[in-house]
């Protein structure tokens, strides 16, 4: 998933985003391809293993780099899936159209492949599980959550997480199997959600029955996905200060 970090959209009010000093931080490495799978129509995940590499903090993402042989250079950042403590980092990509680096890793990326990584980057959009969260994602948003859902499992702090996601319809979004047994709320536009809900986004009833006083919020999703669920959570009483949002979208 590719990723930008953003201030809260439509809000007025001026937030320095700044880096926690504990986040950890990564320089340029190379790793093998170790398992390539392909769950959604336009999906791909992919594990890495990377040498000596940093764990991160769920939320946390790093660039690939590709390099042609004419020296040629792309690169995008991707959120990771997998939890800090998995020997392995998982990446979920979602192939965009005319992308050069998410077509490259969905159609020809094959086990035994060596990618040139930079990692883990980001402080801003992280939980370490310690605290209470609500995480909300759209989509391919939901990439990171899954990272902080599979850390609460292995860290006894499920309590402390909650999780709502969106997608059109269950065959697009991401570890939907992994997100409904972690009892995640699933508001599917286009058809019923596995626990029944009817089609349609994500209501302001929901989202409220999830805000707490105490909670970090972290959004995660398009620009416009992102926009609407912020708006939701400042009707039902979040500071804007408590909440976090990290943007995707092709590059320019």
């Amino acid at each position: 998933m590719a990723t930008t970090i953003s201030a809260i959209p439509g809000s007025n009010s001026a937030i320095t985003v700044t880096e926690p000093a504990r986040a950890p931080a990564g320089g340029w490495g190379y790793a093998r391809v170790r398992e390539v799978s392909y769950p959604t129509a336009r999906g791909v995940r992919i594990r890495v293993e990377l040498p000596g590499r940093i764990n991160h903090l769920p939320g946390q993402h790093y660039v690939i780099r590709l390099t042609a042989e004419d020296g040629y250079t792309a690169q995008r950042s991707y959120s990771v899936a997998s939890a800090p403590s998995d020997p392995l980092l998982e990446f979920f990509i979602d192939r965009l159209p005319d992308g050069e680096v998410s077509g490259f890793l969905a159609d020809i990326v094959e086990v035994g492949d060596e990618l040139e990584l930079r990692g883990p980057i980001g402080g801003w959009f992280v939980w370490n599980g310690t605290a209470p969260a609500l995480g909300i994602g759209g989509g391919s948003g939901v990439v990171p959550l899954v990272s902080m859902l599979r850390h609460a499992a292995g860290t006894a702090a499920a309590d402390l997480l909650r999780v709502a996601v969106s997608a059109r319809s269950l065959d697009e979004l991401p570890y939907a199997d992994e997100l409904a047994a972690a009892g995640a709320v699933i508001a599917l536009s286009r058809t019923q959600s596995p626990t029944g809900r009817p089609a349609g986004r994500l209501a302001a009833a929901e989202i409220a029955s999830l805000v707490r006083p105490d909670q970090t919020c972290l959004v995660c999703g398009s620009a416009g996905f992102a926009e609407a669920v912020t708006g939701l959570l400042l009707d039902a009483g979040t500071p804007t200060t408590a909440i976090r949002v990290e943007r995707f979208g092709p590059s320019g």
